[in-house]
């Protein structure tokens, strides 16, 4: 099969969903307004409410909740074949992505900017909310540990991208200072930072950083960790326009134009999907396709985590309502063109069918070095760029996105601290707040040894935790739907999809961590399907009690209600 037809169908299926399905739910469901005014105008404060031109905000988005999970799931997924992941992340970008990221902007947006887990208290009710913060720290506390985890292994394992990565730092404060201090033109701005980040990969590959074998008594796994983790404590609590909105907006750039030199290899080089579009001969332990393809492949398909991004930072910047379009639905859309690159290059960035069979020999092989090096082959092939060049521009590319969502995923922890510190009815500031969220993650993270390996310990159950919260927002969106008598079912039909595989997934996973002895994952496991059938009857609930209230006609009372504290 002809990998430039797979692109080429690929990318016209999601950009025909920006371009039709999007300007649906916009105008008929959502009903943007541009008249609206946004909590970032309302509330301005420099800090966590800054309105923001469109793009840059996109940028942000984006990136931050892109990481490097639209390339491990991807990567993984496609053991079962390339078909069923091409289905489903093209599919899910343009009806479940698309729509799921919108929508909680659109809530969010519409409730001073807070977070979901606030608005489940608001439209599910006490225990939701209750629950819903569960999910949502579980969520991130699994995200921070595993991107610190792979990013670690990538700089130890691709040494060339040390330099561009952590030299994007300082490109990413000059660029806020340029666009907020100095008021230099975006264009110009954009220009010169995608020049400087480049020029850096140049560096990196020039003069690879190899860290010694022991470092304070640390392996270079377990430094680079800790000094992640002290950036993104920092950067966490820094105003957003200084590092955040800068980095990942520069960030975003460059994804698109290695997406663009990625797609433009597949082009001129034209490799042949080497694997099977349904494999027949998957290793043995290969859990079903289904459920188990719906929770492996979440970002790039459809994630939880991005309603957590979408309220908790990106509904505090918008700038007017109508960007949410283009910031939520086009940032679902720029993720699922990253998943479909990712199922390409490990599907035909390998000369033949045992040679990606020695790579995929296990469930749960694969993941970002399959992309680094099956891309790298491929940019080699097409565009003569040297092997090693293009290992740099694609590893560079995986820890930006994944330091980008971890710079945002602290800070939604401090988030969530000072949420369950309000409950509790104690005011928790943003520094203790941020240093609660980081211990608790390295403690994870080192849980299991010196080498943090413990990131990856309850990482199994992220594929679940994931979609039941991408299911819970879902509800919410629904709820207010029903609310104002808006179409329900473009939101009805992906929460209902998304539940149902993530019980039934949750319940398969059950009996394998039973049969492994597993004991921690088999109580984690057993905790989230308990908050997935308790969240269901909650939100069954809260929308009957919808249906018979009053219509609510009037935009407005949203957030009146919100500030008279009702």
């Amino acid at each position: 099969m002809s990998s430039i037809l797979l692109a080429l169908i690929g990318i016209a299926i999601v950009i025909a969903g920006y371009l039709l399905y999007s300007k649906y739910l916009s105008k008929k469901v959502f009903a943007l307004d541009p008249s609206y005014q946004t909590p970032a105008h309302r509330y301005e404060d420099g800090v966590d409410y800054v309105p923001t031109n469109k793009y840059v905000l996109w940028g942000h988005h984006f990136t931050s909740v892109a990481g490097a999970a639209p390339i491990v799931g991807p990567a993984i997924a496609v053991i079962w074949g390339w078909l069923p992941a091409l289905l489903w992340v093209t599919l899910g970008t343009v009806f479940f992505a698309g729509m799921h990221d919108l929508g909680a902007l659109w809530a969010s947006n519409r409730n001073r900017g807070q977070s979901i887990g606030t608005l489940s208290g608001r439209y599910i009710g006490g225990r939701g909310r209750n629950l819903f913060l569960v999910v949502i720290f579980l969520v991130l506390l699994m995200v921070n540990a595993a991107f610190a985890v792979v990013i670690s292994n990538l700089l130890v394992s691709t040494p060339t991208a040390v330099i561009p990565a952590w030299g994007a730092i300082v490109v990413a404060l000059l660029i806020g200072q340029a666009i907020y201090k100095l008021k230099w033109s975006l264009p110009i701005v954009s220009i010169v930072g995608v020049l400087a980040l480049y020029g850096l990969i140049l560096l990196g590959d020039a003069f690879p950083v190899v860290l010694p074998d022991v470092i304070m008594g640390l392996n270079a796994n377990a430094f680079w960790i800790i000094v992640l983790f002290v950036y993104a404590a920092i950067a966490s609590m820094l105003p957003v326009w200084m590092l955040l909105q800068p980095r990942d907006y520069i960030n975003g750039l460059q994804l698109f134009i290695a997406l663009a030199i990625l797609y433009g290899a597949i082009i001129i080089s034209g490799p042949t999907m080497v694997a099977p579009a349904f494999n027949t001969n998957v290793p043995e332990g290969t859990p079903s396709l289904v459920p188990l393809l719906f929770v492996t492949i979440a970002c790039g398909a459809i994630s939880g985590f991005h309603g957590i991004v979408a309220s908790g930072t990106t509904s505090k910047q918008l700038d007017r309502e109508t960007d949410a379009r283009f910031v939520g639905y086009f940032g679902a859309v720029g993720e699922g063109l990253l998943a479909l690159g990712t199922i390409i290059a490990v599907s035909a960035g390998f000369q033949t069918v045992a040679e990606w069979e020695e790579i995929y020999s296990a469930f749960g092989e694969g993941g970002v070095g399959a992309f680094v090096n099956g891309g790298g082959a491929i940019v080699n092939q097409g565009l003569g760029i040297p092997e090693s060049l293009s290992a740099t521009i694609l590893a560079t590319m995986a820890v930006l996105f994944a330091a980008t969502t971890m710079d945002t995923g602290v800070r939604l922890q401090r988030f969530v601290v000072q949420e369950v510190g309000e409950i509790a009815g104690v005011r928790i500031r943003p520094v203790l707040a941020t240093l609660v969220a980081v211990a608790v993650t390295v403690a994870l993270t080192f849980s299991a040894g010196a080498d943090g390996s413990g990131g990856m310990l309850i990482w199994p159950l992220f594929g679940t935790t994931n979609q039941l919260l991408a299911g819970l927002t879902l509800a919410i969106v629904a709820v207010m739907l029903i609310k104002r008598r808006r179409p329900v079912l473009p939101a009805l039909i992906p929460l209902t999809f998304v539940l149902v595989m993530t019980v039934i997934a949750l319940l398969v996973q059950m009996v394998d961590f039973y049969q492994a002895q597993n004991w921690l994952l088999l109580g984690l496991d057993i905790v989230i399907l308990i908050a997935a059938v308790w969240v269901i009857a909650e939100a069954v609930t809260a929308m009957g009690r919808a249906r018979r209230e009053p219509a609510d006609l009037d935009d407005a009372d949203e957030d009146a209600d919100a500030l008279a504290g009702r």
